[in-house]
């Protein structure tokens, strides 16, 4: 058996993302199906409440999300199999990123918390499910994220060409993928996730659609710079971040402290125009690095090709301020390379999963500052148990 799922939901909370990944044994892969299943909207506002004050979540409430999550995940996985026709005893084994709530690498005890209990999707369609993906590599000494430029490297390099990639879910992260196999990558920063916040408080819309309404915008240069001057974004690599970082508080303590203030509309344009500098700067970065370490052409030449993943790929108006912003790359979506934009995370975590059951490591040490390569998850038994691994 070669076929893999992956499920996944990222800091947007828009979306369960599932994907069917077909794994041929010379290793390349194809996405033979994906689905993408809303989470309810009680559910989802309950779980932004929990990862914008997790102070205020009790262990009980915790319990229950865990448990309710798991559920969602499970029916993603149905409906897709369902609707591609495709058996459940067809399917090695699933990797369930889970929720993530929380994600600080860099408190004084590091953790990450994603939520999903992979038990009960185990148990559910009877599939093993390989889940707890980012814990590993935090123990290893690793940031824990992004996981994806592995994916990216295997889904996408190509022996002699760079390419460079960019998912931009709720945080956005960059990937550069030299000729030669080695990998940068790194979280940059916001990617859809204010611009989504602002979005739901003054139009009542759980997204910004195409991003019409911040093209009509006007970017108040002044609060901009002054986003810009929090720390993370001149950090260097390995870093990584979340919602808990670039949070609605941290967007409001900016716009009191910005004199001259700015129409809803304006601070939307601000925040998308946020999101299209910091992932310029992460590439730039990115570029300069790779260029530094072996003999590689300049930065330029590198970011001659940038491709684009994850939901911010669909917003028009970000597109071009990123075309802006890297005014001598062309900017494409990952469908020119086989994969379609919106499948490439659920992609990554069913090729994940696939590694674990290879007992190969899913980290790149380059990238999460993991002291060495490991197997990233934990593997949870399905009535089938069908898949092997590495413990």
């Amino acid at each position: 058996m070669n076929l893999y799922l992956g499920l996944m939901s990222g800091t947007s909370m828009d979306s369960i993302d599932a994907a069917l990944l077909q794994i041929e044994p010379d290793g390349t892969m194809r996405v033979r199906a994906a689905h993408q299943r809303r989470w309810p909207v009680a559910l989802q506002q309950r779980l932004r409440h929990a990862a914008e004050d997790p102070g205020g979540t009790g262990l009980a409430q915790y319990g229950q999300l865990d448990t309710t999550v798991a559920f969602e995940f499970a029916l993603a996985a149905e409906e897709l199999l369902h609707s591609a026709a495709v058996p459940a005893a067809a399917v090695r084994a699933i990797g369930s990123h889970g929720q993530t709530l929380l994600h600080q690498p860099g408190a004084a005890a590091p953790f990450t918390l994603q939520i999903g209990d992979p038990n009960i999707i185990a148990e559910r369609l009877g599939i093993d499910v390989v889940a707890d993906f980012r814990r590993r590599d935090l123990a290893a000494g690793g940031e824990g994220a992004p996981l994806m430029p592995a994916f990216h490297a295997a889904a996408f390099g190509v022996p002699g060409r760079t390419r460079a990639l960019v998912n931009i879910g709720g945080i956005a992260n960059v990937t550069v993928v030299a000729g030669d196999g080695s990998v940068i990558g790194f979280d940059t920063g916001p990617g859809n996730c204010l611009m989504d916040a602002w979005s739901r408080r003054h139009l009542q819309r759980p997204f910004d659609a195409n991003g019409s309404w911040a093209a009509g915008g006007t970017v108040c240069e002044g609060l901009l710079a002054q986003l810009l001057t929090d720390p993370y974004f001149s950090r260097p690599a390995p870093k990584s971040t979340g919602r808990d970082a670039f949070s609605d508080a941290w967007l409001e303590r900016a716009l009191a402290d910005d004199a001259a203030g700015g129409a809803p509309a304006d601070v939307q344009a601000t925040l998308a125009e946020l999101t299209a500098r910091s992932i310029a700067g992460g590439l730039r970065a990115a570029a300069a690095l790779l260029s530094s370490e072996g003999p590689e052409p300049g930065p330029g030449r590198i970011l001659e090709q940038v491709y684009i993943c994850g939901g911010g790929a669909c917003n028009a108006d970000l597109m071009a301020r990123l075309a802006r912003a890297l005014p001598h790359s062309r900017i494409d979506s990952t469908e020119r390379c086989g994969i379609a934009p919106g499948h490439v995370e659920a992609a990554g975590f069913a090729w994940l999963a696939y590694r674990y059951v290879a007992g190969l490591p899913g980290n790149l040490p380059a990238v999460t500052g993991a002291r060495h390569a490991v197997p990233l998850g934990a593997l949870y038994r399905g009535r089938l148990g069908a898949a092997g691994g590495s413990g």
